[in-house]
Formats: structure tokens, C-alpha cells, sequence
């Protein structure tokens, strides 16, 4: 199924998992999507997995599985900065042959260890490549607070309609902290005729590393009641964890209340938190 369909008749709720490191064991992943898999989400979006070409074998397998032996829809990222377009065309076929609908087209991190290939420069790109040559239903990423890349929000949602008008037709936000960006940014791209759902990324904040990278990679804001949190129970775990869950769940009811589309819940491939989330917003996305 083409995602985008779910959107007709409900309120989503989707998860976000990553594949392990090369070196890693790979039942950890499925462990996780075993106590995933009970909370019935409606899809499971899974990471290229870091190193790019690497863990692309990988990554296909987890979307494959999520699909036909979990049951579950899947949708499979696919960053492009580094790709050839030999390189995008053999990865969407093996995507294509294993049953997958769904893509995220990225272009992903610009990090030392990623050697840009110069054919995809940008997401647009390799959207308009997925649009004209598959029959993939084509997700884009979007940020309520800017890409941290960006000259102004502004200029974002002009690149944004850009990449819709190349073939996205659903969008999955960027976390945030604040519902204030998420329901300005809804406003501002409607204003600017970006008419396609758009998921609100949630990320449950269990540990300070988190935060740190949080700032640093995405340049997310903190609120003081975030902070406050933070602060008080940032040398005991468990309450950090606890208050993490708490703060996720306090934005999830707040967007659902303002009308969202849907809910995607980075859950850093952590069943139990995601499971404790489920537990205490289930039944309202059943309204």
C-alpha cells in the first residue's frame, strides 16, 4: 500500500527504526520490531543505515521483512549525496522487487566519511529521478524550524513546494520541541499551496546525548519546560527516560488536539518507549 492512501481515513501513527552497524547483531533490530510489531503502527519507516552503501543490503531486508513478515507497511529511506545514478536505479529495483511502495528521498548528511557523487546534489533531485522512471509513492523531509542549511523558513517552504511539485506527495517533519513551529509551518505551507499530509516527527528525548546532537545536527530549540526537565533529572536515568516520555506524550495529545495528520515517532529503535507512548495515546488517534 501507497501510504498516502492511509491519510483518507485517519490519523497516522508511524515509527522510525535504523538498521544496526555492520558490525552490530542484527537480532537486536528484530527484537525490537517484535515488540514494535504489537503496537501496530501504521507504517515503519527504516534509515539507509550510517555509511550509506554499506547498509543499503541491510536496510532493504528490514523494510522487506516489516512488510511480509511483520505485516506491517514500510517505507525505506533513501539519502542521494552520495549516490550514482547507477547506484539510486539498483537500490529502487531491489526496493521494487521486495514488494516496497514507499520511499523517503533525502539527500542526506554531508558528514567526512560521505564522498558526495555529484549526481544528486539535492533531494529534489532524486525525487524528480524516482518520479519519472518508478512508481514509487515519493515521502520528502520537512523542518518546522528551518534547515539548518537554510537562508530563512521561508526560502525553506519555496524549496519545499519545489520538491512537492517534483513528486512528493507526503511529508514527514523534522522533531521538534515546541508545537509552535510545527502549526506555524503548517500554516505558512498551506499558505504557500503545499496541500499533502504532513506527518509531525516526534522524538522521545531519554538520554543527554540525544540533546546534544539534537542541537548540533538539527539546530532544534529547547524550551525552558524541556530544559527545566532536563536539568532535574538528568543525573538519574530512569526519571530522565520517564520525563522524556512524559514530554512526548504531552506534544502528541497537543497535536492531535490541533487536527494533525499524523504522528512519525523516532523511536531509536527503543520498543519499550515507543510502547509506552502507545500506551497513553492509542485510543485518541481512534477518535
Amino acid at each position: 500500500m501507497k501510504t498516502t492512501e492511509l491519510f483518507k481515513t485517519k490519523t497516522t501513527l508511524s515509527f522510525e527504526v535504523f538498521p544496526p552497524k555492520p558490525t552490530s547483531d542484527e537480532s537486536v533490530i528484530y527484537k525490537a520490531l517484535d515488540g514494535m510489531s504489537l503496537l501496530k503502527p501504521d507504517f515503519i519507516s527504516v534509515t539507509y543505515g550510517a555509511g550509506g552503501g554499506a547498509n543499503c543490503k541491510k536496510s532493504v531486508q528490514i523494510a522487506s521483512d516489516i512488510k511480509h513478515k511483520y505485516r506491517i507497511e514500510s517505507v525505506a529511506h533513501l539519502p542521494c549525496v552520495a549516490l550514482s545514478e547507477e547506484n539510486a536505479s539498483s537500490v529502487l529495483e531491489q526496493l521494487q522487487a521486495a514488494g516496497i511502495e514507499n520511499i523517503l528521498a533525502l539527500r542526506g548528511d554531508i558528514t567526512p566519511e560521505i564522498v558526495p557523487d555529484g549526481r544528486f546534489k539535492h533531494a529534489d533531485e532524486l525525487i524528480s529521478f524516482i518520479a519519472e522512471k518508478y512508481d514509487f509513492n515519493i515521502i520528502a523531509a520537512c523542518y518546522p524550524e528551518g534547515h539548518v542549511e537554510s537562508g530563512s523558513l521561508d526560502e525553506d517552504i519555496a524549496y519545499l513546494k519545489h520538491k512537492v511539485d517534483c513528486g512528493a506527495s507526503q511529508l514527514i517533519t523534522q522533531l521538534f520541541l515546541d508545537n509552535r513551529f510545527f502549526l506555524d509551518f503548517r500554516e505558512r505551507t498551506g499558505k504557500a499551496g503545499i496541500n499533502v499530509p504532513i506527518e509531525a516527527g516526534i522524538m522521545p528525548v531519554t538520554n543527554r546525548a540525544q540533546i546534544e546532537r539534537m542541537v548540533k545536527l538539527c539546530g532544534v530549540q529547547l524550551p525552558k519546560k524541556f530544559l527545566k526537565a532536563i536539568e532535574k533529572y538528568e543525573h538519574n536515568p530512569a526519571a530522565l527516560r520517564d520525563a522524556g516520555i512524559a514530554y512526548a506524550v504531552d506534544q502528541i495529545v497537543g497535536l492531535l488536539a490541533e487536527n494533525v495528520d499524523g504522528v512519525h515517532l523516532y523511536t531509536m529503535n527503543n520498543s519499550y518507549v515507543a510502547g509506552r507512548i502507545c500506551e497513553s495515546v492509542k485510543s485518541l488517534f481512534e477518535v
